[in-house]
């Protein structure tokens, strides 16, 4: 039952970061990444078809997450898992359609991040998740997802493919640039916001390599799992993991102070 105290003007609307969110997380990357590839390729639809269906999708879905006010979890990562895939499909969409070389991919993306994050930042003076309480904040976030899963899928496939590391050392090397993050936060204190949204950036990789792995033909340097076997799995994870976190949730206070970006 919820206090009666609590004002729900000033509630947050994303989660709290823990075990259970970096989890997801990784899930609902390598997910969108199968997912991308099971839509265009298996089902037959063609990148554009169904970038076109998945974004009307992602657009309702955010229209959803948008109306909840507060931080509800299936509307959350529902938003996530989708925004995963568009995320992969706008990368696929210029790698493949329009023939943009990934290196260039990756870095107008990067941009476009630093971009978003200058003009939260210039509007709001912080870039906290724990401070995610009104429809401009919330728009930044969302914004600043969409372009990590797209950079994410864009780095990603440019470390694989391009320079042909391959996608179980790939997985690996970005891994351990998040592993670095995680030290760094926790043996000196790096800032918990850049901290947060740096290894936000890189699991998006880290993930997307794992998918790839696990979902390509042997021949291609994968396992040979598919698309759908992979999808599946992770999207088992994901349900039960949202499960979970429907019944474990308590609403989080909007704050303007950083927070911690690492489970305790």
């Amino acid at each position: 039952m919820r206090p009666q105290s609590l004002d729900m003007s000033n509630i947050n609307r994303v989660p709290r970061v823990t075990a259970d969110f970096w989890l997801i997380k990784l899930m609902a990357v390598t997910m969108g990444e199968t997912a991308a590839d099971y839509l265009a390729v298996n089902l037959g639809l063609g990148l554009t078809a169904t970038s076109l269906i998945m974004s009307v999708v992602l657009i309702l879905t955010l229209g959803l997450q948008f109306a909840q006010k507060r931080y509800v979890p299936w509307a959350y990562w529902l938003a996530v898992v989708l925004i995963s895939v568009v995320g992969t499909l706008i990368t696929d969409n210029l790698t493949d359609n329009l023939g943009v070389p990934l290196e260039t991919s990756t870095i107008v993306f990067s941009m476009a991040l630093v971009t978003t994050f200058a003009l939260w930042y210039a509007s709001e003076r912080t870039l906290s998740i724990h401070s995610i309480y009104t429809t401009r904040r919330e728009a930044f976030y969302w914004l600043a997802i969409l372009f990590t899963f797209a950079l994410g899928t864009a780095a990603g496939d440019l470390v694989a493919e391009r320079f042909e590391f391959g996608y179980f050392t790939t997985a690996l090397l970005f891994a351990a640039v998040i592993a670095v993050i995680a030290f760094g936060y926790y043996a000196f204190k790096l800032n918990a916001v850049a901290a947060f949204w740096l290894a936000y950036i890189f699991t998006r990789p880290a993930g997307a390599s794992v998918g790839d792995l696990l979902a390509q033909p042997i021949e291609y340097g994968g396992l040979g799992l598919g698309t759908v076997v992979t999808s599946v799995l992770f999207l088992a994870v994901i349900l039960v993991t949202v499960t979970y976190m429907m019944f474990s949730y308590e609403p989080e206070v909007a704050a303007t102070p950083e927070g911690r970006a690492f489970p305790r």
